[in-house]
């Protein structure tokens, strides 16, 4: 069964250095992978390897201390070199050297049972690749979905694009294996939401839903919104195809896939283009002679609005995708600074020219304004296709006021789902650092 639905709200941030024509698909040498706890937001990580310990694709690394069935798994085989932690002995990554590619063997004879499917997808780690809504979390390994969510399409800017990765790396049985073991999971529906343009179009045992629309239109958490809203109680699962192509490629032959094709893109790289690697790789080995410069640069392992910054010396972050680099802006110097009137400054703003043009920008990484009180302009109803108010949401995530959020909507929202909002805020507030923390609050006080 197909749906369609079409979004008016959002925006389309065009900018340049988007991957015009894929070219031949290249292999990317990797000496290092590193696993970041923090990219999964729920778990309290656990290391069960230590310096030295060799381990083979699909090894268990770090653990959930409150949900041991919950782990996260080696994108590659090799040698473990370092554990990185932070304050309080927190594990900021683990390191590993890529030195082979032997694989951990996991038992798929009794894929159609629902405990051993659940089992599998945590024994493998890919368990750690769903979220759940409410909270944006990983799951709970008891967690049983209303629904489950995919996404098969990315719209945020220079976003890799979901069909070409799917054509290169993966096939549809694997879409349709992906399909059958996470129905055995819930008794709802599973939807995936594609264009109309895509190229997948019946699988069995879903609804596949046509969404047109400006960004953030390929967000899961829009799309839950828009085709089956969140009650308090209930909770869905959400996952894009890339995903759901791992957890099929588990399910017909028994191990993890730990590739992955990474599109680099940006005003500051050479050539944009497609790039195959493994989960988590460094981002030197990823980028070597394709950035203009190497001063003056903001790396970020995602896109503008949502990624991380990172360095030269770090490491993709999940959901290992995409890196983009822009420049800093930190040595411009321009007439009349954020006010200025150049045609080539982006903005939403009818107040400058850049608005008007049908132009792609080159835009750099400054706030080009100082942070001050929210204004109650409206400006986030705007670009955000969701039936809640944004800005009153927001006070009462500040205040910390519990039946405010529930009643605004807090259970349906991710922080990615006001990447827009902060974008386009006149008041340069960080709005999804204050959402992912209401999430995190309202969770340790109701459970």
């Amino acid at each position: 069964m197909t749906r369609s639905i079409t979004l008016k709200k959002g925006l389309d941030i065009n900018i340049i250095g988007e991957i015009l024509s894929p070219s031949p698909l290249n292999n990317a040498l990797i000496k290092t992978i590193a696993i970041v706890p923090d990219d999964f937001p729920g778990i309290t990580p656990k290391a069960v390897v230590s310096i030295g310990d060799k381990v083979k694709i699909g090894t268990a690394i770090i653990i959930d201390k409150n949900d041991p069935n919950i782990k996260l798994t080696s994108p590659s085989a090799g040698i473990v070199r370092e554990i990185v932690r932070g304050e309080r002995r927190k594990i900021i990554k683990i390191i590993i050297d890529c030195t082979d590619d032997e694989f951990e063997q996991f038992d798929t004879s009794l894929i159609n049972n629902p405990d051993a499917s659940r089992l599998l997808l945590q024994q493998s780690g890919l368990w750690a690749h769903l979220r759940q809504r409410p909270y944006d979390i990983v799951p709970a390994s008891t967690s049983f979905p209303r629904d489950i969510f995919i996404t098969a399409f990315d719209s945020a800017p220079l976003a890799p694009n979901y069909d070409f990765i799917i054509e290169r790396n993966y096939n549809t049985n694997e879409i349709i294996a992906g399909v059958q073991l996470l129905k055995s999971l819930t008794s709802g529906n599973i939807y995936i939401s594609t264009r109309k343009d895509s190229s997948i179009k019946n699988i069995e045992g879903a609804t596949i839903i046509n969404i047109e629309g400006p960004h953030p239109a390929g967000n899961v958490g829009i799309q839950v919104a828009n085709i089956s809203p969140i009650n308090k109680g209930e909770n869905v699962w959400t996952l894009n195809i890339i995903t759901l192509c791992k957890i099929g490629h588990l399910a017909l032959t028994g191990h993890i896939d730990p590739t992955t094709i990474i599109a680099i893109t940006g005003s500051e790289i050479k050539n944009p283009q497609y790039i195959k690697a493994i989960e988590g790789a460094n981002i030197e080995d990823l980028l070597i002679d394709n950035l203009k410069t190497l001063n003056n640069i903001r790396l970020i392992s995602g896109n503008i609005l949502t990624g991380h910054a990172i360095t030269i010396n770090d490491h993709l972050r999940f959901p290992y995708l995409h890196i983009t680099a822009i420049p800093e802006g930190d040595k411009t110097d321009e007439f009349m600074g954020w006010a200025s009137l150049s045609p080539n400054k982006m903005s939403v703003s009818r107040s400058f020219i850049g608005h008007f043009l049908k132009k792609k920008f080159r835009p750099d990484a400054r706030i080009l304004g100082s942070r001050r009180a929210m204004i109650m302009s409206g400006e986030y109803d705007k670009v955000l296709p969701m039936d809640i108010y944004a800005e009153y949401l927001l006070k009462a995530i500040i205040s910390r006021n519990i039946d405010q959020m529930e009643a605004l909507g807090i259970y349906e929202v991710a922080p990615e789902d006001f990447a827009l909002c902060e974008y386009v805020d006149t008041s340069k507030i960080e709005i999804q650092k204050i959402v992912r923390e209401g999430l995190d609050y309202l969770r340790h006080e109701i459970e």
